[in-house]
């Protein structure tokens, strides 16, 4: 069984990393009758686009139907996606939505497999389990209050209708300097993020490992 993290923030040791990792971590641990392996992708390590509407996917009898045809970094990541037992996805939440290189990469992940039939039929692979987890700076209450889930939805419907429903974590306030005097930040109190953090951010990495844990489970069925 092979379980992938999707990093689509560009720090490979930050928040979302870290959350992903520990997601990783519970993948890997939990009981299964079969070895689990686990891999994190970073796609700013990456270099590739979003979908640029060749259609090539659509193309009745062509060489690439149901497949994304753009050669670049990103084409070996989805043929070896495409065969994974669950798909992880971790973003920092940037002006209320995904990385534009989250959105960039579930373009070309999902475009491929959805048919223009009347019923938007699917083409994946296989039904596998899959998870959004969102670090971002806001309280749950500012989440709500600007629309985040709203727009974060559009994203997880599409790949439950492809994938699998995805199970979701939100995680609030989050540390974002390693040294928040050097940075010019006087809307957030440092201290008052550092004991948010002290206090909150263990909790997160163990929720994020119940969901590696129970990604396994769901796949084993």
């Amino acid at each position: 069984m092979k379980i992938y993290a999707i990093n689509g923030g560009p720090r490979k040791k930050f928040n979302t990393a870290k959350l992903l990792q520990s997601a990783l971590d519970g993948a890997a641990a939990a009981p299964c009758s079969e070895t689990v392996e686990t891999e994190m992708i970073h796609l700013y390590g990456l270099n590739y686009k979003g979908c640029v509407s060749c259609f090539s996917c659509k193309r009745v009898g062509g060489k690439s139907y149901g497949h994304c045809a753009v050669k670049d970094d990103l084409a070996p990541v989805l043929e070896k996606l495409s065969q994974a037992d669950g798909l992880i996805f971790g973003s920092p939440i940037y002006f209320g939505n995904v990385t534009g290189m989250m959105r960039s990469f579930l373009e070309r992940l999902m475009f491929p497999f959805f048919v223009y039939d009347k019923d938007y039929s699917s083409l994946a692979p296989k039904r596998m389990p899959t998870a959004f987890i969102y670090p971002m700076n806001v309280s749950s209450e500012e989440m709500e209050q600007y629309g985040y889930l709203q727009n974060l939805k559009g994203m997880e419907t599409f790949v439950g209708r492809l994938f699998g429903e995805p199970q979701v974590q939100h995680v609030h306030n989050t540390y974002q300097f390693d040294d928040y005097s050097k940075y010019k930040c006087e809307r957030f109190s440092e201290p008052e993020k550092a004991a948010y953090r002290d206090a909150h951010f263990p909790q997160d990495l163990e929720q994020a490992r119940r969901i590696g844990a129970a990604m396994v489970a769901a796949a084993a069925r």
